[in-house]
């Protein structure tokens, strides 16, 4: 996968405004910062200026480096090239959930309460679709995708299981959408619900998959070597 810098400028420029709004929010901004909110949407947790303004851009910073050194790092780097534009829009869906988060944060120094647990559910809900459209386009590879004992041991479970885990993840943040954007009650248990209800229909389902495949060869790119 070819890696330059315009094609990463777009998150690049939007980490760059993270530590750029840190810096400019810093003089004014109080001792004490929400860092973390209840399911209720209630602050229960303050930091100081260090992890209220600066440790979200460092964690953003550095998931984007880790991003880049994923495909050096994986025996199967030759298959990136053949999803690299499925890996960058799931790269960047990451980037701009977090620096959306961080927006919020910021908003809340100024007085701006934005309802938190509606928020990060529409926010959560937009990331499961940007992913699921992208997701039955993953190739075989070490790090990303639905990683399962025999998805990494069948192509036929590899492709099947990635198919239905777009659709699933398409339809889960519909509903996570819908329900953030109608009310904030119940958020939190429809979205453990629909993790759970999700990871374990594809783990069962690419367990079939590979019990179905008569040939059980490993897809090129999950051996190491």
């Amino acid at each position: 996968m070819k890696i330059t810098l315009r094609s990463e400028l777009p998150r690049l420029v939007l980490i760059a405004a993270m530590f750029v709004l840190a810096a400019v929010t810093w003089s004014s901004a109080p001792d004490r910062i929400p860092t973390h909110w209840n399911i209720h949407g209630q602050v229960d947790g303050y930091g100081g200026k260090f992890t209220g303004l600066l440790l979200l851009p460092l964690i953003t910073l550095g998931l984007e480096a880790l991003f880049l050194l994923l495909p050096l790092l994986d025996p199967g780097r030759a298959n990136y090239r053949n999803f690299a534009g499925a890996y960058t829009l799931i790269r960047s869906a990451v980037i701009v959930l977090l620096a959306a988060i961080y927006g919020v944060t910021i908003l809340w120094i100024h007085g701006i309460q934005l309802d938190i647990a509606r928020v990060i559910t529409v926010l959560v809900g937009l990331l499961f679709i940007a992913i699921g459209s992208v997701l039955g386009k993953l190739r075989p590879n070490w790090f990303v995708g639905i990683r399962t004992p025999w998805t990494l041991s069948s192509k036929r479970s590899w492709v099947r299981t990635h198919r239905l885990g777009g659709y699933l993840f398409v339809l889960a943040g519909a509903a996570l959408l819908v329900a953030g954007l109608i009310s904030s009650a119940a958020i939190f248990p429809l979205l453990i619900g629909l993790l759970v209800v999700v990871t374990l229909v594809l783990v069962v389902y690419s367990y079939l998959q590979w019990r179905r495949d008569p040939e059980k060869q490993p897809p090129s790119g999950s051996l190491p070597g």
